[in-house]
């Protein structure tokens, strides 16, 4: 009998260790929920998009304070990694803030991701456009701020394919801004665009005007198609890619029944798509969804169990057999094992 107690008091405590089913760099336990939680530094919200390096070190948080932060371990936790402001002399009155109000000063990164041919970030900032920070961070240079003449308003997503360097991402409104988005679902504005960034020439190019609310856009895993969000019409589009054109007639990939913001691409060539509004409409509470890479079928879920760990996922990247979960509003990104 002593021996037993003994026994089970052995698993208990490998179970409960910070390292149990956790990535090596987490640090804390997982057990609760099955989750952790990397907390940001006080002040600021919003990881709303992950990214992870040339080395997968990482993951990489854009935040509300116009910052892209870096998580070492559980010691070190969160570092700056770079910034997007354009007005270094704001700095001051932007570090740690999670205002609304100071966003088109302070610069709000949204979709972020690393070349993996040069290591260079790239990053969508919803007020300063597309931007680039080289592999040791620091201030991000602006690329582009506007296409046709038509400045970007609300600049959201972005993927990049390796092979050319070409930056695919999209502007969700002409009108509306990133703080007015209540508005701009309201309206019904299908202003949105989808566009290209090539860096060879430095031109930005239009490739489909006309999108309702544009989000999240990534590349198939064949570089064959580019998926897009339409968040107010909960389609996934589908883009065929040839070359280095796009056909612009997209077709419906996915329907699903909640609001989609990005989508990721995994190692299988699946997407995972995260549904940030309209929790616990159904029994199963999604916050995303695995969609088939060939056919857009629901592989998996990932579901919030009706607790607020989970409010509003902007992003589910899937990285070393864990599930990284992003929110425009939470302070702290999830992680989960696959």
């Amino acid at each position: 009998m002593k021996n037993s107690l003994l026994i089970i008091f052995f698993f208990l405590a490998l179970m409960l260790s910070p390292s149990f089913g956790l990535p090596s760099n987490a640090g804390g336990s997982g057990k609760g929920n099955h989750h952790l939680k990397l907390q940001l530094p006080a002040g600021v919200v919003g990881p709303e998009s992950l990214a992870f390096d040339c080395n997968g070190e990482g993951p990489y948080a854009g935040v509300s304070d116009g910052r892209i932060l870096k998580w070492q371990d559980s010691k070190l936790g969160w570092t700056e990694f770079a910034t997007t402001t354009l007005f270094r002399r704001l700095r001051r009155i932007c570090d740690g803030t999670s205002s609304t109000i100071l966003q088109p000063l302070c610069g709000r990164p949204l979709g972020i991701k690393f070349n993996p041919v040069t290591c260079d970030l790239y990053i969508a900032d919803a007020y300063f456009g597309l931007m680039v920070v080289g592999r040791n961070g620091g201030p991000a240079k602006q690329l582009a701020s506007s296409a046709e003449r038509i400045p970007f308003r609300f600049t959201n997503s972005l993927d990049i394919d390796p092979s050319t360097g070409v930056v695919y991402f999209t502007d969700s409104s002409m009108y509306f801004q990133r703080r007015q988005y209540p508005m701009l679902i309201e309206s019904g504005d299908r202003s949105g665009r989808l566009l290209k960034y090539d860096p060879r020439n430095k031109q930005v190019t239009v490739l489909r005007r006309g999108l309702a609310f544009p989000n999240g856009v990534t590349l198939s895993k064949d570089k064959s198609f580019l998926l897009v969000a339409e968040s107010d019409s909960r389609r996934i589009l589908r883009f065929w890619v040839e070359g280095e054109s796009v056909i612009y007639s997209p077709q419906p990939f996915a329907q699903v029944a909640q609001f989609p913001d990005n989508i990721e691409t995994d190692k299988n060539g699946d997407f995972w798509v995260a549904l940030n509004t309209k929790r616990g409409n159904d029994k199963t509470d999604l916050v995303a969804v695995k969609l088939d890479g060939s056919n857009g079928n629901v592989l998996d879920v990932l579901e919030g169990n009706k607790q607020n760990a989970l409010d509003s996922v902007s992003e589910v990247e899937e990285h070393g057999g864990y599930l990284y979960a992003g929110s425009p509003v939470q302070p702290y990104v999830v992680v989960i094992k696959a």
